[in-house]
């Protein structure tokens, strides 16, 4: 019998790829409608929402007898109607720097002891209770604030007017119970602490252990270990941190409302009571309001959310210029 050769039969080609990289099948095509649908919705939804704050503040604006921008009072109801958000733009910048300068650092603390020094058995249940924290509701912080906070506040003021009035912002010109712009910051300082640094820790983590052990190796502390190693990869997402936190102090309502006695004086002397917010200002005033003076409400509300914007645009510029640090293009 005459012997057969097996014939090689050739590979199957490849399955073509649509010009979008989908390969075809169906999941690929849905899970990319829905991505994209996404992304678009969100986008539709910002730009609703911006286009009914503008429509809404501008028909108060038209009608505002003050300079928006630079008057001091608070007044739609009136004969003509007056009103102004320089009072709110201080207060709600002075209390959210405020809550910063004292809750970046502290986060920052807890979230390298935390991911470089605590034992494990302490780390996780720590780590878990700061996690906790940024659970818990902001009309509780703003009762213990009220109730707890402002009292024992009152003998901290009197110390920092007696030690520290000739740095002017501690200088207490009407003395008070701590409801004041200090007493919010200090508040708000504590509620975005958790943010702050659970953000901040998962950073440390990423760091890559080859980094830290080869700067061991060389003699280097625990100390030197983390702010020549630790510290620079984790720079960006510190500020991202920080970002977040900010955007929670800037919009809080109801605990500053709860401890703040709210006037419409401007004033750098920190222990002095009153001051006002964005946020608490519409919470205290949306109610009684009649419908121009929702309108006026609205106006000052589309001011904070272009803040808002604002601050989370500096933050991508601030990463974007950072981004050598931030691991992101090993």
């Amino acid at each position: 019998m005459a012997s057969t050769t097996p014939i090689d039969t050739p590979p199957a080609p490849p399955a073509k790829s649509s010009p979008g990289g989908s390969t075809g099948r169906m999941g690929d095509t849905i899970f990319s409608g829905l991505s994209k649908g996404s992304g678009i919705l969100l986008l539709v939804i910002m730009a609703t929402i911006a286009a009914f704050l503008t429509y809404r503040a501008t028909l108060a604006i038209s009608q505002n007898e003050g300079n928006f921008l630079t008057t001091f009072d608070w007044n739609p109801a009136g004969d003509p109607p007056v009103f102004g958000i320089a009072v709110l733009l201080f207060g709600t910048v002075v209390s959210s720097v405020i809550a910063l300068v004292i809750a970046v650092p502290v986060a920052v603390g807890i979230a390298l002891f935390i991911s470089h020094y605590a034992p494990r058995r302490l780390a996780a249940p720590l780590a878990y209770v700061v996690d906790l924290l940024a659970a818990v509701p902001s009309i509780i912080y703003g009762i213990w604030g009220a109730l707890f906070l402002v009292p024992y506040l009152d003998g901290l003021n009197l110390w920092l007017d007696q030690y520290f009035s000739w740095t002017y912002i501690f200088d207490q010109t009407q003395p008070g119970v701590a409801r004041n712009m200090f007493t919010v910051g200090i508040l708000l300082a504590i509620m975005i602490l958790p943010i702050i640094t659970s953000v901040s820790r998962e950073v440390f983590l990423q760091v890559p252990r080859m980094n830290e052990e080869a700067a061991l190796a060389l003699g280097a502390t625990r100390w030197e270990v983390i702010r020549m190693s630790v510290l620079p990869f984790g720079r960006s997402g510190v500020i991202s941190a920080s970002m977040l936190g900010l955007g929670r102090a800037l919009g809080e309502t109801m605990a500053v409302a709860t401890v703040l006695s709210p006037n419409f004086l401007m004033s750098l002397h920190l222990l002095d009571p009153g001051g006002g917010t964005f946020a608490q200002n519409i919470a205290a005033k949306f109610d009684e309001a009649d419908q121009f003076g929702r309108d006026a409400l609205i106006a000052s509300g589309l001011v904070l959310f272009l803040l808002t914007l604002l601050v989370n645009g500096a933050a991508r510029l601030i990463i974007a210029r950072r981004k050598e640090y931030s691991g992101a293009n090993a």
